[in-house]
This record gives C-alpha cells, structure tokens and sequence, in this order.
C-alpha cells in the first residue's frame, strides 16, 4: 500500500538523519561529551551506521531508499516505477525534517550554549570546506555517483507493493553494503563539501535550520543547490553508466 512505503520511507530518512546528524551535534556543540573529540572518522562512521540502521528498519517495507537521488536512479534504470517517485521524495524530505527537530530537541541545551552560528548549522546542513561552487558541485556530483553506482548493483527484488514484486530495494541483507558504502564514501569523498549525497538530507534540516533562524543568509541559500543538484547530477550519470555496461 502507499500509505504503508511512504510511512517507511519518512521513518527511514527519519532514523538516518536523526543518528546521523546527531553525530555532528555531539562532536560540534558546546559542552557535550563529544565535543573537543572531534573526529572525522566518528563522523563517517556513524553516518555509515545510521545508514544501514535506516535500511536495515525500513527495507522489507519501502525498499529504503531514503535519498531522492538513489530513488531517481533506479527509477532512470527501471528499476522502480516513476509513479511512485514523488510519493518517495515527499515522505524523505518530511523524513529528514522530523529527524533533525528531533536532534535539536535532544541537544535542546547545547545548541543555547553554542554561539558559534556556522557551527551550528553545520549539525543541520553541508557546506564546503572552500567556497568554490564549480568544484563544489563536481563534489557532490562525483560522491553521489559512487553511491548510486554501488547501490545498482546492490539491489535486489525484494518488495511487493500491490501484488507485484519490484526490483529496486536494499533490503535487509543489502543494509550493511550499503552502510560501507557511505562510510567509505565519506571517509574519501566528504572532505570538500561534507557529502550530503542526498538532497532530502540536506534541504530537509536546512529548511528546519531556518525556521529557527528566519534569516536567508544564515541558512546560505546562495549555496543550499549545490547538494540538490550535485546528487541529482551524480544519479543520473550512475544510472547511464550502469544501462550502458549491463
């Protein structure tokens, strides 16, 4: 049923972003056990983990794509049907809404005693580590392409919405690939722009980072694109690669 994949999609992206983004608040704001223990590896690693936690929840439901990129892609592949593409977009952009209100709600206190603003915007959305939007760009482009890429060859045929089995999930068993895959990703490729891979990932808290914060450039919308489209980018090539040697 629909109502039943959106609800897994939303809780997926949910869980992800709630694990995921909540790593960057332990490690950023003020007065949490995290913080001054910063490290990219815990980062990466956690992102990795939240990941495969998401699929591993949602898989046998929603196929757990949790990102409008991937879901893009196996659609591109015809892997997953274009009908169901804006249902998933929508319940991974709550999804990760939810998710970040949930993390600011947890560091409730550390975020008050943080004053820092791009700190604090860094536990909601991306941004680079040098501002040059060409590269930036190519970036998001290129880490996304690894992840659509691998999860191709990741998915199998493992869920059935209305009577008919489709192949576009990652399913349980594939939920600790597809968690490496994104660690490793973010281990090599998060260095530049801090690999949101995912614009639900990324439009999601930083639309919740401004409505705390009403002020347009504090959310820096100038850049907030370049995770949206880089992803969208990266999955399309993933998927023309992907048709061309299968």
């Amino acid at each position: 049923m629909i109502e039943n994949v959106f609800f897994a999609e939303f809780l997926g992206t949910f869980v992800l972003i709630l694990l995921g983004a909540g790593v960057v608040a332990n490690v950023s704001l003020k007065d949490t056990i995290g913080s001054g223990q910063t490290s990219w590896i815990l980062i990466t690693t956690a992102w990795g983990l939240a990941v495969f936690t998401a699929v591993f929840i949602t898989g046998q439901f929603s196929g757990a794509h949790l990102n409008p990129a991937v879901t893009l892609c196996l659609a591109l592949t015809g892997k997953f049907s274009w009908t169901l593409v804006p249902t998933y977009f929508l319940a991974q952009l709550l999804g990760a809404m939810a998710g970040s209100i949930c993390n600011y709600i947890f560091y409730i206190d550390h975020y008050r005693a943080t004053e820092d603003l791009a700190t604090v915007r860094s536990t909601f959305c991306t941004g680079p580590a040098i501002r040059n939007f060409k590269n930036n760009l190519f970036s998001e482009a290129l880490g996304t392409f690894m992840l659509t890429f691998g999860v191709l060859f990741i998915v199998q045929p493992n869920i059935d919405i209305v009577g008919i089995e489709i192949t576009f999930g990652l399913g349980a068993l594939e939920a600790l690939p597809v968690g490496l895959l994104v660690w490793v990703i973010g281990m090599s490729l998060g260095g530049t722009t801090g690999y949101a891979i995912n614009p639900a990932r990324d439009l999601g808290p930083r639309l919740v980072f401004f409505f705390l914060n009403p002020k347009k450039h504090d959310a820096d919308w100038s850049y907030s694109w370049i995770p949206i489209l880089g992803p969208f980018i990266g999955a399309a090539a993933a998927a023309q690669l992907y048709q061309a040697i299968i």
